[in-house]
């Protein structure tokens, strides 16, 4: 065993061995969307004081987590995003509507002096508002001599001494406490029973309580900031929610509900069981074919796999990812993904192998990893790309898929270029798998290589006929979008979408029959996975919410919510605007890659495949009647990798080829090119499919478009990055002027110098 195989044993095995005890020791934070629970997003709007900036924000954050720590939500997240957004997460929570009102009460909290209602009143020269009091009678305010910010503190107590029940005590900052004893004093010069004596404590421009100052005080007087109490019939619940209004009511900035997700635990346990499930038999049934294709090495290359797995769990965990139903479905696709490099890999050692038959099988598989190196790096640099367009403009869980993504990119890298190198470098020293052809997997150049060389097909013969195809594709794609319309989900045109499970079975038309007779005859009605009710409609509030639940219920029963998305008009606009801002940057950042990686042919030809696969794939969904939403945008955006990480692995060879071969026509090494790759493009596909087919058959309704928005797109991504995009440079080289690419100088070669160096396991001796 050489010194670098060593190393990368060594290394492999702290990584595992790191990596199991993450696992052991560590759980995974789990997103709402599989624990259950409701997320919401609020907007934070300028106010005539303050203007809606970071600073600004951060403190109505507190704010926020001051109010929603009373509600009782066991582990509540707030977190700030971008200048002026709160994302609030409530697990367990599946009612939302008591959160929104603890936190919908955004105005800021003042407290009014009460005038007289007669207009000729001095003390009505300058006018405040006339509210409602607790008992709905009429009082005329004076303007707001003091704001919730000068609270310092208000607790609830009981107070069993003076029998005077359950009391609020406030507690104010200096300058307010001032104010607060001068408002006091002026109320204390009116007679006992005078409206004018008491202040009013006004929220959401609704007074939420206006006590009477004690006959105790004298006029001017005033009562000081620590020992101030507000006495009444309180219950310890109303005393406790006066408290809490009073003290965290002074939001900086007024909030908005732009977005709000409600999940119910089953639908998440059921998408944690199915997903693993899926993750298990595809898996299992890829690892399964890669043995059969690579024998030994496959075998190997599974035990990597399976490693893989490990690495990117741990990483997650111990990253502290929250892990969201697209992350999860990232993951377990991640996995059949990890597989290409592995394929590249041996596919190369094949070619080595049979183009020098003499040299050992080590030194194949070494020679193997040289030669897949730029290929793997380029085509998971576009995979990372695509991952880093999901985390910076995405939202809510589309993030969590983007982050999945790129730990699993270089978590797979490391089980290939590491693990699994260790491992068959270690298998190919062995005389016996070195001496058996049949056992080790790369000794013989494999059936469809076989096939494809002894036909010598020369599919490049007419590039333009292809490219007639997949305009025709594209053609039928874009008469589905203008025909059928495009299906946006709430999450682009804004309104609410709740699915409900009933106890008794509900068709669509009672439903929809029940629904219009509540008042909701706007409401687009369907059937949701196992017999549920899906509801549609536009803006709707929690309690509109409820009343549509409950008029569901006198139909179906017991009726559950099983899953709520909210979403604010403002904010599907900003979505469907973010989701095309993410596939424009996409497809330039692909076309500025790849044009400094390759040619800019190659580049012009691997972008426009891309978009002939991005236009395909929603003109299918177009003619499916699927939804297209942010889950969707996560699907596109993984195709958009998967699409130019095929052209990559093909335009690497022809570049290859072309430079050996200056002389020879394009079109020919276009040929060889294409045929070499074949072999390599279908085993990786076939690797992700089986992963595809499983999250499609067992993934549940969550997952089902998802998988298969994927399975579409892999499918006329494998076509387009050979019939597509190869046609395509082929077409562009007509007019092009560059040189073809210069032949790499070999790596054991140096400038000047005619000797090559020897094969560190080449001793030299010859017969």
């Amino acid at each position: 065993m050489t010194r670098a195989t060593t190393v990368r044993a060594v290394l492999a095995a702290a990584v595992l061995l790191v990596s199991v005890l993450i696992t052991l020791t560590m759980s995974p934070r789990l997103g709402l969307d599989l624990q259950g629970g409701t997320r919401m997003v609020l907007q934070a709007k300028d106010s005539d004081t303050a203007k809606a900036d970071r600073e600004s924000t951060d403190r109505t954050l507190e704010v926020l987590r001051q109010r929603i720590d009373s509600l009782g939500v066991a582990e509540p997240t707030l977190t700030r995003s971008g200048e002026d957004r709160i994302i609030v997460e409530l697990p367990d929570v599946q009612d939302p509507r008591k959160a929104a009102e603890v936190i919908g009460r955004t105005a800021q909290l003042s407290f009014h002096a009460v005038q007289s209602p007669d207009s000729g009143d001095e003390g009505r020269a300058e006018a405040g508002p006339t509210l409602p009091d607790e008992q709905g009678r009429a009082l005329d305010l004076g303007p707001a001599r003091l704001s919730g910010a000068g609270v310092k503190d208000a607790t609830a107590a009981f107070d069993a001494q003076q029998g005077a029940g359950w009391t609020v005590s406030l507690d104010f900052h200096k300058q307010a406490g001032r104010d607060w004893t001068r408002l006091t004093g002026e109320a204390a010069c009116h007679p006992v029973q005078d409206d004018r004596r008491r202040v009013a404590i006004v929220l959401d421009e609704q007074i939420i309580s206006s006590p009477q100052v004690s006959p105790s005080v004298g006029c001017n007087a005033g009562l000081p900031s620590g020992s101030t109490q507000i006495t009444g019939s309180f219950s310890a619940d109303e005393a406790r929610e006066l408290a809490l209004l009073i003290k965290g009511g002074a939001l900086p900035l007024p909030v908005e509900i732009v977005e709000q997700r409600t999940v119910g635990p089953t639908l998440g346990a059921a998408a944690i069981d199915a997903s693993a499930r899926a993750a298990l038999i595809g898996a299992a049934a890829t690892a399964l074919f890669i043995t059969v294709v690579y024998r030994l090495f496959g075998a190997l290359a599974a035990v990597a796999l399976a490693a893989y797995g490990l690495i990117s769990y741990a990483a997650l965990v111990g990253l502290g990812v929250t892990l969201t139903l697209p992350g999860l479905a990232g993951f377990v696709l991640a996995i059949g993904m990890a597989v290409d490099a592995n394929v590249l890999v041996f596919e190369r050692a094949r070619e080595e192998h049979a183009q020098h038959p003499g040299r050992s099988l080590r030194s194949s598989l070494t020679a193997g990893f040289r030669g897949a190196w730029s290929a793997v790096a380029d085509s998971n640099v576009t995979t990372l790309i695509a991952a880093g367009l999901l985390f910076f403009l995405g939202s809510g869980p589309v993030k969590g898929f983007g982050v999945t993504l790129a730990i699993g990119v270089i978590a797979s890298m490391f089980s290939a270029l590491v693990i699994a190198r260790a491992l068959t470098e270690i298998a190919a020293g062995s005389r016996f798998v070195s001496d058996y052809r049949g056992v080790n997997g790369i000794a013989f150049p494999g059936r469809v290589r076989t096939w494809l060389t002894r036909r010598d097909i020369r599919l490049m013969r007419f590039p333009s006929r292809w490219l007639m195809v997949s305009t025709a594709l594209v053609a039928v794609a874009v008469l589905g979008i203008v025909v059928r319309g495009v299906n946006l989900g709430v999450e682009f045109t804004g309104g609410r979408l709740v699915e409900y499970s009933t106890s008794r079975p509900v068709d669509v038309e009672r439903a929809r029959s029940a629904l219009a007779g509540a008042g909701f005859g706007d409401a687009e009605v369907t059937t949701a996975g196992a017999g549920d009710i899906s509801v549609r409609t536009g803006e709707l509030d929690n309690d509109g919410e409820h009343a549509l639940r409950a008029a569901l219920a006198a139909e179906g029963g017991t009726t559950t919510k099983v899953r709520d998305e909210l979403i604010g008009p403002s904010l599907g606009d900003e979505l469907r605007r973010n989701a095309l801002i993410a596939l424009g940057i996409a497809v330039l950042v692909q076309l500025a890659y790849l044009a400094v990686r390759f040619r800019w042919t190659f580049a012009v030809a691997s972008v426009g495949a891309l978009v002939h696969d991005v236009i395909i794939l929603v003109g299918a969904f177009a003619w499916l009647g699927r939804t297209v939403d942010g889950i969707f945008l996560a699907a596109l955006l993984t195709v958009i990798g998967y699409s130019v990480n095929d052209s990559v692995v093909v335009f690497d060879r022809v570049r290859e080829l072309w430079a050996k071969a200056r002389r020879v026509p394009l079109a020919t090494i276009a040929d060889r090119a294409v045929l070499q790759t074949v072999p390599r493009t279908v085993n990786t596909g076939m690797g992700a499919l089986f992963i595809l087919v499983a999250l499609a058959v067992l993934g549940g309704d969550s997952l089902a478009d998802f998988a298969l928005a994927l399975l579409i797109g892999i499918c006329v991504g494998t076509y387009s990055s050979v019939l597509t995009a190869v046609p395509a440079a082929l077409v562009l080289e007509r007019s092009s002027k560059a040189p073809p690419p210069a032949r790499k100088r070999s790596p054991g070669r140096r400038s000047g110098t005619k000797a090559a160096r020897r094969d560190p396991l080449d001793n030299g001796a010859r017969v």
